[in-house]
């Protein structure tokens, strides 16, 4: 099956940089996936939406689905600076775009921060049909409990270049307090839930992980053996998640 990638944006304050992969089918028929990339780092510089591409076409062309990756906010070329409040609402646009596309089934695939956004946003929306998380935090904690520090990382990584912002350091920070993945697994109900995670993750235990899967009745938690936290490149557990997709993609259609 061939696929079409087209460069696109999310239209909206702030302009999001985004690709959306489309397979050869009516788009109303096929699942579609969203893809929430991390937090970026000194060590891997680029375009974060960009990082998925060779993933993305996998998916759509083995297996047919519709993939939007997004950069989020301070993030590649997307405006604005980076909030926790405003990564969640740029899911939420992402979102809303592939339903203005004329998708009806979409599912959420998460790494790290994005795998806690995935489910944050899940437990938002009720459409949602269900969520992969790799190398999820069950919270933001670490973050909250020193501001200043984490700041002066996000200006070191590029998702902030304002020298004035945040306008309010109280508000910006309250945001790493209020929106915790672990707070919103009740709201996940019983939609499907992958968690991929490595035991030798050094920056997120892999106890972050089991707190998560604990509050779901069903969940699928593989803890892949020797795996870091840059999970999703890890083929074990690329073989898990592409087998998760194909199980999510043959459920009944409503």
């Amino acid at each position: 099956m061939s696929v079409t990638v087209t460069e696109t944006r999310i239209d909206g304050t702030p302009h999001l940089e985004a690709f959306l992969v489309h397979p050869e089918r009516p788009l109303t028929h096929a699942p579609a996936l969203l893809l929430c990339h991390g937090f970026p780092s000194k060590q891997r510089p680029g375009v974060p939406s960009r990082s998925y591409e060779q993933f993305a076409e996998r998916v759509a062309e083995e297996q047919g689905w519709v993939v939007l990756a997004v950069s989020l906010r301070g993030c590649g070329q997307s405006e604005g600076q980076f909030s926790l409040a405003g990564w969640l609402d740029d899911v939420a646009r992402s979102v809303r775009r592939l339903r203005d596309e004329g998708s009806q089934r979409i599912w959420l695939v998460g790494s790290t921060t994005g795998g806690s956004l995935a489910i944050m946003a899940a437990a938002q929306d009720p459409q949602i049909r269900g969520v992969a998380a790799m190398a999820p935090r069950a919270d933001f904690d670490d973050w909250a409990a020193h501001p200043r520090r984490f700041l002066q990382h996000c200006r070191d990584v590029g998702v902030i270049d304002d020298d004035d912002y945040p306008d309010s350091m109280n508000r910006w920070s309250d945001e790493l307090r209020q929106h915790r993945a672990i707070d919103s697994m009740k709201a996940m109900g019983e939609r499907p839930l992958l968690i991929l995670h490595g035991t030798n993750d050094r920056q997120v235990p892999s106890d972050d992980a089991r707190q998560l899967a604990d509050l779901h009745p069903s969940p699928e938690l593989r803890l892949v053996n020797g795996a870091d936290h840059r999970i999703r490149h890890d083929p074990r557990a690329l073989a898990v998640l592409l087998g998760w997709l194909e199980r999510q993609a043959g459920e009944r259609l409503d």
